[in-house]
């Protein structure tokens, strides 16, 4: 995201795209004759000629999706690696000038590694489950002045809607008219709880559309209740459509995708100043400018880490596949080393930090404390009413304590009730008991239950409606919902003598005695707190990021152990220039009533700070956030919009499980970073090497064939780096890249191989006498070269000390020593003469141990010193 000046004349969302029109605020607040008149429709619908204009005009009820990549656009993304560019460029100049065997070789790392991440990426999206789709597949609309069932994309604005409960709303609709109607919206908002909706016009003072009570929105589906609606936007015009537009963007490039790249400019500049010089001195002492430059293409390859983007694909399909064990499914391979790198977690709350389930938390008595007379008399009254169970319903009747009360419920039969409806906030049954006294049990709404009281139960005693009592009451309920939760009133009324007929009204619901409360909350999970604490054991900081009250989320969060002192709330964020967000988002761990838009603000902001962002949610309002994120993370039962913006799905809704992808991603990220430190250092003293043999050698230093054989038998040696262990120590925390320390630790490791280099040169030519004998200087020059190279891997892949504080894997061992041997093998093979090799005298191999132990020992201090001064 570029640096640029918000404009606080425009929301954050026209700034993205992610936009409400102000023309549904205009109907919201617009009498129904006036919202029918603007959309040019009737309450007896639509006539069908009509219908047909408008899908011409509007277009299909049809929502922007990510298209699925072909086969071809997912193989040729994976050849625009910068690496894998460089090298088919040098494959290219190796075949125009003759040299087919280095062509082979190269291109055959280059498909090695192009091949390998295909086909894993592949499986990965195979394996991820299907996206469903996310709304219902009919609608019910009158047209013609009929009411039918319709094809969801055949809905146009100004079609005339009815809802019912476990609908899914289809699209951005205005209520006409609506009784009972309760709404679960939480996918776009991040409340847990059910929104309730009419059709009253609201002011002109209210700004947000997802808290206006009489629109509804694509995304949301009824709990309870019916309602008759218009529909105002479809497709794409909806808030659902724009989020999903925003999604189907051009992924950004993440922190291991610009590492990857920043390394390949690196070793590009590396090559752009050796190969010149490498050229230019043996064209000038040797007279032979095409072999000059032969020799210097294969000093270009002898330099480029070939076997990097098989390594990179090796350890990432590696970690995919250990991480498909644990029950997720890696969708991009690369947020496999940002889960390591990442350093913040931004997580919603509901379903994620929350169990996304409202349950009874509390039963009091009007002293607030706990009654289990309180949770009997609620129990009854959600058991015996016959309308549609609500959540507070269902939660009640879920509660673990009311084993006892089933069989008490037998003496129970229930007379009449009174249905509820919004005027009144309330609802009320009549049951009879064993002795025959009928009791109304009246809950609802704490204000409206309060004002039909006279009169208050305390510890079984009846006492009259008391100032002190109301205001005790009020503080109780207060207090609770300052802890998040939502708070409804219970009162009952003994009617004796009464009638077993279902004849009661509404004003029978007077002089009730108040004798509690319930109050309800969607509870933290009880794995969030250790897995916290295994997150912040690995230095990943965690911030919420969520569409819920602030006082709500306080409340959770105090639960399960994060600070709260600091919370910022999306109306505060807009007031804020990028350069006080910046600030906000770093001493700030709380953030609420946020909309899709705040989300991905906060995302970049943090992003923009040096940190790797991941993100998890799986609601519609976290898709852009997710997207955003360094790694996305959402679960199998998210929205479809959500699974569909993310890089990571788990299989089970599990912050622990998030803790072992952080330690398998820095795992991975550790054995990748082994490989460049070895690699590129290695390959720069090698080539280091070759500058200063060339100036003074008669002859070449070293074939190219040579060069290109030592080069490819090095990086077999390394195949086996992704079944390698990383010190416990190296995976405490975060790892970014850092080309600049890798720069440093190239340019300070790799000449140590050029001291003993000239050692071996020193030797071939003084010891050997190979001034007249280039064979024998070769042959010397590149089993020094291969042993050194492979023995510099157990050095170099740790911060300890080799082989005593740590030791490499077996398969890296063995391969290790199978290279070494292959290398004085050739030496005597059948291949000898063909690859320039000849017989190395046994005074050689004696000489070559001292060199290989000096190496050893000296590589390991500078190693030392080089962590010691600039860390790790």
């Amino acid at each position: 995201m570029e640096n640029k000046k918000i404009d606080h004349k425009e929301s954050f969302s026209k700034e993205k795209n992610i936009t409400f029109s102000d023309e549904l605020l205009k109907m919201a607040t617009a009498e129904n004759d006036d919202v029918l008149r603007q959309l040019d429709t009737q309450l007896k619908g639509l006539q069908e000629d009509e219908a047909n204009l408008r899908i011409k005009q509007y277009g299909f009820n049809e929502i922007a999706r990510k298209k699925k990549k072909s086969v071809l656009r997912h193989f040729f993304n994976n050849l625009k690696n910068p690496l894998v560019i460089l090298l088919s460029v040098l494959a290219v100049i190796s075949y125009l000038t003759g040299d087919v065997r280095a062509t082979l070789v190269i291109f055959a790392m280059v498909i090695l590694g192009v091949v390998l991440r295909f086909f894993q990426e592949m499986r990965a999206d195979n394996t991820a489950e299907k996206l469903k789709e996310m709304v219902s597949s009919e609608a019910t609309v009158i047209r013609d002045g009929e009411e039918k069932e319709i094809p969801l994309k055949m809905l146009v604005p100004g079609d005339i809607i009815r809802l019912s409960a476990g609908d899914m709303t289809p699209g951005d609709i205005r209520i006409l008219s609506a009784k009972d109607l309760f709404l679960n919206q939480s996918a776009l908002t991040g409340e847990a709880l059910p929104i309730e909706k009419n059709s009253k016009p609201v002011s002109k003072d209210q700004r947000n559309p997802l808290e206006v009570e009489n629109l509804c929105f694509l995304g949301s589906n009824v709990v309870s209740g019916t309602a008759l609606a218009v529909v105002i936007h479809t497709g794409d015009k909806t808030y659902f459509g724009s989020l999903a537009a925003s999604i189907t963007e051009e992924q950004e490039l993440t922190s291991f995708d610009k590492g990857i790249n920043g390394f390949t400019w690196l070793m590009i500049r590396f090559i752009g100043v050796m190969v010149p010089v490498v050229f230019l001195i043996n064209g000038i002492s040797k007279q032979n400018w095409l072999e000059a430059f032969l020799f210097a293409m294969a000093v270009a390859v002898g330099l480029t880490p070939e076997m990097m983007p098989m390594i990179v694909s090796v350890n990432l399909s590696k970690g995919a596949m250990m991480m498909s064990r644990k029950k997720v499914i890696v969708k991009r391979l690369n947020s496999i080393q940002n889960f390591g790198a990442m350093d913040l977690l931004c997580t919603d709350k509901t379903g994620t930090i929350t169990e996304g389930k409202i349950i009874l938390e509390k039963h009091v008595n009007v002293q607030g404390e706990p009654s289990s007379r309180v949770l009997h008399y609620g129990y009854l009254n959600s058991y015996h009413h016959t309308g549609l169970k609500n959540l507070l319903d269902e939660a009640i009747l879920d509660h673990g304590e009311l084993e006892e009360f089933l069989q008490a419920d037998e003496k129970y039969n229930k007379i009449d009730e009174i249905p509820f409806d919004f005027t009144r906030k309330r609802m009320s049954v009549i049951v009879k008991d064993e002795t025959g006294l009928n009791i109304l049990i009246c809950k609802g709404s704490v204000d409206k239950i309060i004002d039909c009281c006279n009169r208050v139960e305390i510890h079984g005693n009846i006492f009259p409606m008391l100032p002190e009592y109301e205001e005790n009451a009020e503080k109780i309920v207060g207090e609770l919902n300052e802890q998040g939760f939502l708070a409804i009133a219970l009162a009952y009324k003994e009617i004796p003598n009464a009638s077993d007929q279902p004849v009661y009204e509404i004003k029978d619901e007077s002089e009730l005695v108040l004798l509690g409360f319930l109050s309800f909350l969607d509870p933290p999970k009880n794995s969030v707190p250790d897995a916290l604490k295994r997150l912040k054991d690995l230095n990943v900081g965690v911030k919420i990021l969520t569409g819920d009250n602030e006082v709500t989320t306080a409340y959770i969060c105090r639960e399960v152990g994060l600070a709260t002192d600091k919370i910022l709330i999306g109306s505060q964020i807009e007031k804020m220039n990028e350069a006080e967000l910046a600030e906000a988002v770093n001493e700030t761990v709380i953030f609420a009533k946020l909309s899709p838009n705040h989300k991905e603000e906060i995302i970049h902001a943090l992003q923009k700070n040096g940190h790797v962002v991941g993100f998890m949610g799986d609601g519609i309002n976290d898709a852009p956030a997710l997207k955003a994120a360094d790694v996305g993370i959402s679960v199998d039962d998210a929205v479809d919009i959500a699974k569909e913006s993310s890089d990571i799905i788990l299989l089970d809704n599990n912050l622990l499980v998030l803790e072992q992808g952080v330690k398998e991603g820095r795992r991975v990220f550790g054995n990748i970073v082994k490989y460049i430190r070895m690699a590129a250092s290695s390959n720069f003293g090698n080539m280091f090497s070759v500058v200063g043999a060339s100036a003074f050698l008669p002859f070449l230093p070293m074939l190219p064939i040579q060069v290109l054989t030592n080069n490819l038998l090095y990086d077999f040696s390394q195949t086996t780096i992704p079944t390698d262990q990383v010190d416990p120590e190296w995976m405490k925390k975060p790892r970014q890249w850092r080309i600049g320390e890798i720069q440093k630790f190239i340019l300070c490791i790799g000449p140590i191989s050029s001291v003993f280099d000239y050692l071996t040169f020193f030797m071939m030519i003084n010891v050997f006498n190979c001034w007249d004998n280039p064979a024998l200087f070769h042959t010397g020059w590149f089993v020094e070269s291969v042993f050194t190279q492979t023995l510099i891997i157990h050095v170099i892949r740790t911060n300890k000390i080799p082989f005593i504080q740590s030791r490499a894997s077996w398969p890296l061992i063995i391969s290790s020593i199978l290279i070494a041997l292959a290398a004085a093998w050739l030496t005597v093979s059948p291949l000898a003469q063909t690859l320039g090799f000849v017989s190395l005298p046994p005074l050689y191999w004696l000489l070559l141990l001292f060199i290989l132990m000096g190496y050893i020992v000296l590589t390991q201090l500078v190693k030392t010193w080089f962590f010691h001064k600039f860390g790790e």
